[in-house]
């Protein structure tokens, strides 16, 4: 990825110590703003403390240096999270209509290029000429380590129509979209015992089901599943939609195209995690595995979290 130069950089800080911490955002989440309020050549200092969250920024104008800190949730277990990495991954989606700026990760002394101004003077931008879904992208950080962001505005004649808007996403290792390249290996693997446990205590959504198809998006590189849920567990949004009046609900549950996931039939038991608004599938036992695993734990006391099962 392109890099800034030290010069540059030097300039960036100087310009910090010049407008110190013009902005606090009251939401611990969220920021929007506009640059109509900036001075040209400023940065604004913001400050979120989620491990999710929107930023949306109107006609933008000078920069931004942004700031996530959030208190992470515990770390779940599954086929790509393994316990010794103990990796954050920092993921950006720009909306379909980003524009007027560009984004820099601070990776030591340098700035590096993480989401470009695709939009050129008059033009359209990149998805939306094209009709493709916004690209999401994502780097690693050690527990611990800083994750700032620097956002710059782009020169344009017109800033009218000029929006940078983005949802951002920090999460431990964990087996969804968010993964980087060497993981998604492991992602594909089944899960053993231990991880079937504790992916129905600490998944996102719990469900039983069956798989009605699966459709595989080769652009995006991914796989959607679409379940047809008899129970749902626990949902941490509404993922799966009631149909009819008999307790039955639809869903589409996406992994790796690699993984090579196939219509099967009986029931399982789907866990995952919420990236994006998407569900992104983790740990995925028949559900007679996952009954012998779990009756197996709760005999030996080695049970995480109750569930009921039949």
């Amino acid at each position: 990825m392109p890099l800034i130069t030290p010069f540059a950089l030097w300039t960036f800080l100087l310009s910090l110590l010049k407008t110190g911490y013009s902005n606090y955002s009251v939401d611990q989440c969220n920021w929007k703003g506009s640059g109509l309020s900036q001075e040209p050549g400023s940065v604004e200092q913001i400050f979120l403390h989620c491990a999710e969250g929107e930023v949306e920024w109107l006609y933008p104008v000078g920069a931004l240096r942004l700031s996530l800190s959030p208190r992470l949730p515990r770390r779940p277990v599954g086929p790509a999270s393994p316990g010794g990495s103990g990796l954050i991954t920092v993921c950006i989606k720009p909306a379909e209509s980003f524009r007027g700026a560009q984004v820099y990760l601070e990776q030591g002394t340098e700035l590096q290029l993480v989401l470009r101004d695709e939009q050129g003077e008059g033009g359209a931008g990149l998805e939306e000429e094209t009709g493709r879904e916004p690209k999401v992208h994502c780097f690693s950080r050690l527990p611990g380590e800083r994750v700032a962001l620097f956002i710059q505005s782009t020169l344009h004649r017109d800033i009218s129509r000029r929006i940078a808007a983005f949802k951002y996403d920090l999460r431990g290792d964990w087996g969804t979209g968010a993964l980087l390249p060497q993981q998604m290996e492991r992602a594909c693997r089944p899960c053993n015992d231990t991880e079937v446990l504790m992916a129905v205590c600490t998944s996102d959504f719990v469900v039983r089901g069956h798989i009605r198809s699966v459709l595989h998006d080769r652009e995006r590189q991914e796989s959607v599943v679409n379940v047809g849920t008899t129970k749902i567990y626990r949902q941490k949004y509404t993922l799966f939609h009631p149909v009819g009046k008999y307790g039955k609900s639809l869903g589409e549950v996406r992994t790796f195209l690699r993984c090579g996931v196939k219509q099967g039939v009986g029931s399982f038991i789907f866990t995952g995690h919420v990236h994006f608004g998407e569900a992104w599938l983790g740990c995925a036992p028949r559900y007679k595995d996952f009954k012998r695993i779990y009756e197996a734990a709760k005999e030996m006391h080695e049970n995480q979290c109750e569930i009921e099962s039949d």
